[in-house]
């Protein structure tokens, strides 16, 4: 089943590369497990797919890492030219481990966004918060100008390939929900927004009342002209390999902030943000709670019966969590996308 599934379905990062993006992006790890379980029940009434993916020197794997092809090349007639390669006829680029005890599971090391966005923002998210708490001038209206006129610059450094991914120029133009929740510049640019709004209402701004939510790319928040000034002050880098060494242990981020008098704000490296399986300081539950809530809302005047069916799941029986879905949802007047 594994060897089907792979053999046929291996994912690239085309869905999320070039202007917009498309609905698919979204949906990839459901697509994945579909076509996943799809073989498992092929492979259960004796469907047979590839028996060797990793050590074939013919598998996408071979073409990037490990050794080289079997042979060095054939002739006109089709015969092997050059002796067999006995490494390559037996080595795989990588060791595959599939555990079924333990507990040490990669889930269990993963990071739960807060809001959202895309998961390599999330130290740049956290970083911004950080900063404006610390220096909140950064946020205030100048005599006779707009929030967000206190900020000249922003530099965002990054690892690879939240650079490539997420700092494609490409993405400096979102028209879609899909490509500006991969843009880096406008999350980035949306949080300050909403930072400013909430500063100057006296409150101070946090992850619980920056989360993103999907309004936050509606069509008429995708052209927010705040959003848009703010997103002109932002530069993308590359960290290089300080940055690329760090990810995946961490989401490993830094940004700079000029202020409008040329004074900069370094947020310094953050690893772990908010939601990261290894940040110790933030409250986790409490925020994961204000999401579902925040996306309960859109449902259900009170989403907390629908937010608690979810709740244990590991103590439910299987008939309990077979028909876990099964809610009556009111229909919504308007459409999302207007």
């Amino acid at each position: 089943a594994i060897g089907m599934l792979v053999a046929h379905s291996i994912p690239f990062r085309a869905i999320r590369a070039g202007k917009q993006l498309s609905d698919s992006k979204g949906s990839s790890a459901a697509i994945t497990t579909e076509a996943a379980i799809t073989a498992v029940k092929r492979s259960m009434m004796g469907f047979l797919g590839p028996r060797d993916i990793f050590r074939n020197p013919e598998a996408i794997f071979r073409a990037f890492e490990g050794p080289g092809q079997l042979f060095s090349r054939l002739d006109r007639d089709g015969n092997l030219i050059g002796k067999p390669n006995s490494a390559a006829s037996d080595a795989s680029p990588f060791d595959l481990v599939l555990s079924r005890a333990g507990d040490d599971f990669a889930v269990m090391g993963m990071h739960f966004k807060i809001g959202l966005y895309e998961h390599q923002s999330a130290g740049a998210s956290q970083a911004i918060i950080d900063l404006v708490n610390k220096n909140p001038t950064l946020l205030d209206a100048p005599a006779g100008g707009n929030g967000g006129d206190s900020i000249s610059k922003i530099k965002i450094v990054a690892y690879e390939p939240a650079y490539g991914i997420i700092g494609d120029p490409a993405k400096m133009n979102p028209t879609t929900r899909q490509s500006a929740d991969h843009s880096m510049a406008y999350i980035i640019a949306t949080l300050l927004r909403k930072a400013i709004k909430i500063h100057a209402s006296g409150t101070t701004p946090t992850w619980h009342n920056l989360m993103l939510s999907p309004m936050d790319y509606a069509p008429d928040a995708i052209t927010n002209a705040e959003t848009r000034a703010i997103m002109h002050k932002i530069e993308f880098v590359h960290g290089g390999d300080e940055y690329d060494a760090r990810y995946p242990d961490g989401i490993p981020t830094s940004v700079v902030i000029t202020d409008a008098d040329g004074s900069t704000h370094d947020s310094g490296m953050v690893m772990y943000p908010a939601g990261h399986a290894r940040n110790t300081t933030a409250d986790l539950q409490a925020l994961l709670d204000a999401k579902f809530h925040m996306l309960g809302g859109y449902v259900a005047e009170d989403p907390t019966p629908i937010i608690d069916r979810y709740r244990s799941l590991e103590s439910k029986s299987a008939e309990v969590l077979q028909a876990i879905n099964n809610i009556e949802l009111p229909a919504a007047a308007k459409s999302f996308d207007g």
